[in-house]
């Protein structure tokens, strides 16, 4: 198979310019239009407030002792402040590395020790894990209070930072192909690259308007909602998190026109969730598959046009779309601009032949620079050769001529439930702990519905403990997000592992 590229051609030379300038100039050109709603309360920001908050943020922090380099932490659900707050970490040079609203006292410790945050935006449900974990008032920030700061600071004036475009401006933590989350370190150069990327094909301009409800935490809901929004000038309406009859009631009330969603909400609305979705003309679909027969619903039922994308953390996250060319259901699309792509042999490593399966692999501007504290993973991810620098995606793919990509399986070991990620290996890690557990596996169930995919535990009881399956569900969900909790549980005799003692994971799934 020959190395595919996209139907769009090229974009290059990308603007030299850092994730913060990005941002200063749509800020200069959109001026007073309005950028951000508050979904909930309605409350209006145009785009030279959140000017002022890059530069009164990013200030403050420089006044606290934050470095260009450092990174900043922030743990909240989406807000009009998460955005505001976003602009003044990179304005201050810093780099902005996320968790989700909803994670346990364990999940912050492991991303802190990895990270190493020099501050951190706090709010929602992990405010207080955080700021007991925090054990410090010193530069830890109350989220609900950021607009305050920006109206008490309005009247310094602080430059933005210029940033190289090769120095990171995001960590986002993913647990790659294996194992436990790492830290995928995002460039300027990425970022800028991958905004500019999303929007060449796409329908985003000027008078799109959005709900917003993915997590900005995430990579999908930071780019491609967030940042996206933001350059093309679009009206975006910010949901703290997914509510059925709160999405629909805004979406009608501010006549939105762009949806950016994830299976369970596609099945939402093709199983009629109740709205009027009259003023909707692009659905965007990602983060997991989606059955042709669930986009046909959805475009008959909203009247516009679905498209689905595909990408990774480690890509900034997109790569593939639909929008790319004619739309082909049950594929991903096509290569991005300067994205280019190619199907390799999971065994041999050299290329297949079109409509063969295989490991896609992925080189473009997007590509991240590596793991924060992880040469070795960096390495097993990246791999240069005479044809330049390939990122292994993990995904079991084929491509066909027109270089259609469709989604076959996964390499990597990472389930999907509702388009969040979750990592066995961290599962694992929580079930050993408990004392009546000899050894634990957990592998992916496809289920029926929206939810994609659900973890399952296979468990070896410790001989003489009564153990059941609603104790060790209950184990593990006090320690996870709850969106990565166990919702199965097997007993077994024994965990089937390699001689390495690698977890067959495939004999447990079969």
């Amino acid at each position: 198979m020959p190395i595919v590229g996209s139907p769009h051609g090229s974009l290059e030379p990308y603007p030299d310019l850092s994730l913060a300038e990005l941002m200063v100039g749509s800020i200069d050109r959109w001026g007073d239009r309005v950028a951000l709603v508050d979904g909930v309360s309605g409350a209006e920001y145009d785009f030279r407030a959140l000017g002022r908050a890059m530069q009164v943020v990013g200030g403050l922090l420089r006044d606290d002792g934050v470095e260009p380099g450092d990174r900043v932490a922030i743990v909240a659900p989406n807000s009009t402040e998460w955005i505001a707050a976003f602009l003044g970490i990179q304005a201050a040079g810093a780099a902005v590395t996320t968790l989700s609203p909803l994670s346990r006292r364990r999940e912050v410790e492991q991303q802190f020790a990895d990270s190493k945050p020099s501050a951190v935006f706090v709010g929602g449900e992990a405010t207080t894990v955080v700021r007991t974990l925090w054990g410090s008032d010193e530069r830890i920030y109350d989220m609900s209070s950021v607009w305050q700061m920006v109206v008490q600071g309005g009247g310094r004036s602080t430059s933005v930072r210029t940033a190289p475009g090769g120095e990171v401006a995001v960590v986002a933590y993913s647990s790659g192909t294996t194992g436990m989350p790492k830290g995928v370190m995002l460039t300027n150069r990425n970022l800028v690259a991958n905004v500019h990327q999303l929007l060449a094909p796409g329908p985003l301009d000027d008078s799109s308007v959005m709900v917003d409800f993915l997590p900005f935490s995430h990579i999908y809901g930071m780019v491609g909602l967030m940042a996206c929004g933001l350059v093309a000038g679009a009206r975006q309406v910010v949901m703290p998190g997914f509510d059925p009859l709160l999405f629909a009631r805004l979406v009608e009330e501010h006549q939105a026109t762009n949806l950016f969603v994830v299976p369970p909400v596609m099945l939402d609305l093709a199983q009629g969730l109740e709205g009027d979705w009259s003023s909707v003309t692009h659905v965007m679909t990602a983060a997991a598959p989606v059955s042709a027969h669930v986009v046909s619903a959805v475009e008959e039922a909203c009247g516009a046009r679905v498209y689905e994308g595909y990408g990774l953390t480690e890509a900034s996250p997109a790569t593939n779309s639909t929008m790319c060319g004619p739309v082909r259901f049950g594929t991903v699309g096509q290569p991005l601009p300067d994205t280019l792509e190619m199907v390799v042999d999971v065994e041999s490593g050299r290329a297949v032949a079109f409509g063969e399966v295989g490991e896609l692999w992925v080189q473009g501007p997007q590509v991240m620079a590596g793991y924060l504290n992880s040469p070795e993973a960096t390495a097993s991810a990246i791999v240069e050769d005479e044809s330049g620098r390939w990122l292994r995606t993990g995904d079991i793919v084929t491509m066909d001529r027109d270089g259609y990509v469709t989604i076959r399986d996964r390499a990597k070991e990472m389930i999907k439930f509702r388009g969040y990620q979750v990592a066995p290996a961290e599962l694992e890690s929580v079930l050993l702990e408990h004392p009546g557990v000899a050894d634990a596996a957990v592998v992916p169930v496809r289920v029926d519905g929206g939810d994609g995919e659900i973890p399952k535990a296979f468990v070896v009881v410790v001989p003489g403990t009564d153990l059941g399956p609603e104790e060790v569900v209950r184990y593990v969900s006090e320690r996870v997000a709850p969106y990565k909790k166990v919702r199965e549980v097997e007993f077994i005799e024994a965990i089937p592992r390699s001689p390495t003692g690698k977890i067959l994971r495939r004999d447990l799934r079969e």
